[in-house]
């Protein structure tokens, strides 16, 4: 069986840098998340609730777990880019692996996420990426690169909190075959 034929010089260059960095994890310490950080995360939800019972347990000492989707829903630990940073498509070369400098443009193609244990506040963790897979495929609409990516949240003793399976879909911004 043959491999398809990518027509795009861009989708290509992706598939071929994706395909250099499948395995090879990178850490990024996401620091010591507090009450206060989930609570801020509860009340974007509108979650008056969590932050009632975070508040009252931290008040008697107790330990305070995260909301559920605190880790899966953090999109950065760090301050984030200004929008001069940003790519056309409005994404942080952060969240865009393999595409720096090329003419694409990205989507998000879905996420699963594992809940293992939440993490407490107070605990260091560590974020660790890796881009897992890279397919071509092509469509009604043209062709494209899945680029799959893997997000494992670990405590100080390296057990798994959560894990996160992203797709991202990457498009060529030229026109590509069409």
């Amino acid at each position: 069986m043959t491999a398809a034929v990518v027509s795009s010089p861009a989708l290509e260059e992706v598939l071929a840098r994706a395909r250099e960095l499948i395995g090879q994890w990178r850490d990024e310490d996401c620091g010591t998340p507090t009450v206060k950080d989930f609570c801020r995360y509860a009340a974007a939800l509108n979650d008056g609730g969590y932050i009632r019972r975070a508040r009252a347990l931290e008040a008697d000492g107790r330990p305070v777990e995260a909301p559920a989707l605190f880790l899966a829903a953090t999109m950065s630990w760090e301050d984030g880019p200004t929008e001069d940073e940003l790519r056309p498509d409005g994404l942080a070369r952060r969240e865009s692996p393999c595409t720096e400098g090329l003419p694409v443009r990205q989507v998000h193609g879905g996420q699963s996420v594992r809940l293992v244990r939440p993490p407490v506040a107070g605990t260091r963790i560590t974020a660790a990426r890796a881009v897992v897979s890279a397919r071509h495929k092509r469509g009604r609409s043209g062709e494209f690169v899945l680029l799959g990516v893997r997000t494992r949240f670990l405590s100080p003793d390296g057990g798994e909190l959560a894990a996160v399976d992203e797709t991202i879909v990457v498009l060529d911004a030229t026109g590509g075959d069409r």
